[in-house]
């Protein structure tokens, strides 16, 4: 089982719980910890959170056994890494691959891989916490952690919007200024199981893009999510009458360039308390995604 440990600093007494909170150890997670068999000790003897810890003594945290889900099977073809520690894994999707499994996508989505590479690695755990995901077209950065606790972590990162996704587009059409915020509500689309739409009873959602080339047809965005809607540059981009070229849903399907909507995640940023780092990685362009960007903006 994966342990941690910390001293107490300062000159005051303190809660276990506090310790631990300062930590990243959520309420919500303080909870698996106490009904699913985790261990919270002080300088080695199992203690509450209420318990008080003084200056020096060392607090610490066994995670609770994780029981593997039979729902994902182990794949073992390859897998693109660009960051990896104890903690984090970070991959980069190809389009035409889904994150997770689904009745329609069952045994070769990213999961199955990340779950595959982890039994190669004889990892303590082989759940498949994906943190981040994107759509099956959309290529690109995707964050998965190790065990519960490093995804409780980036979780929180998400609620206080400190976790940075950075991606790049191509839309159909000029756009008439070179920053733009976008903030409608998405929720369902009425006749659809699938699609998406603004309407005013759906989930808060904003988008700030960056137009960095146009042609007479089509402009090069820069975007950053500020929430993680399910198609949601997507949705953003249509709303405004620029849908991504490309997009089968959005707008049209037909170009030559790419055949999948013209969306990358090109980079995410977050910050790993176990190593005390702040951790960016880069996802290179995909050749569809480059062709695309030489035929319709550089043209």
């Amino acid at each position: 089982m994966t342990s941690f440990a910390w001293r107490v600093a300062g000159t005051s007494p303190v809660h276990v719980r506090t310790v631990l909170m300062a930590h990243g150890v959520t309420r919500t997670f303080l909870k698996r910890i106490k009904f699913h068999g985790g261990i919270v000790s002080l300088d080695g003897r199992e203690v509450r959170v209420i318990a008080m810890a003084q200056p020096g003594q060392v607090v610490g945290l066994t995670l609770p056994p994780e029981p593997t889900n039979p729902h994902v099977s182990p794949s073992f073809k390859p897998l693109a890494i660009l960051y990896e520690d104890d903690h984090f894994l970070v991959v980069n999707k190809p389009a035409g691959m889904a994150s997770v499994p689904s009745h329609i996508y069952s045994d070769d989505t990213l999961a199955n891989r990340v779950k595959g590479h982890l039994m190669t690695i004889h990892a303590p755990s082989t759940v498949t916490h994906i943190v981040t995901r994107l759509d099956r077209e959309t290529s690109g950065v995707v964050i998965f952690a190790k065990h519960h606790f490093a995804h409780s972590v980036l979780d929180k990162q998400l609620k206080l919007k400190t976790l940075d996704k950075r991606y790049i587009a191509v839309a159909t059409g000029n756009f008439s200024t070179d920053h733009l915020v976008i903030e409608a509500p998405i929720g369902r689309a009425d006749d659809s199981f699938v699609k998406r739409a603004i309407r005013p009873d759906g989930r808060q959602a904003k988008t700030e893009l960056w137009v960095r080339a146009q042609s007479k047809t089509a402009s090069l965005l820069a975007l950053k999510l500020h929430t993680g809607r399910t198609h949601q540059i997507r949705v953003h981009c249509e709303a405004v009458g620029h849908p991504l070229i490309g997009d089968w849903l959005y707008g049209q399907q037909t170009n030559p360039w790419i055949h999948r909507q013209a969306l990358h995640c090109a980079r995410v940023s977050f910050y790993d308390p176990f190593i005390e780092r702040q951790i960016t990685c880069f996802a290179p362009l995909p050749s569809d995604m480059a062709s695309v960007i030489e035929h319709e903006i550089l043209k």
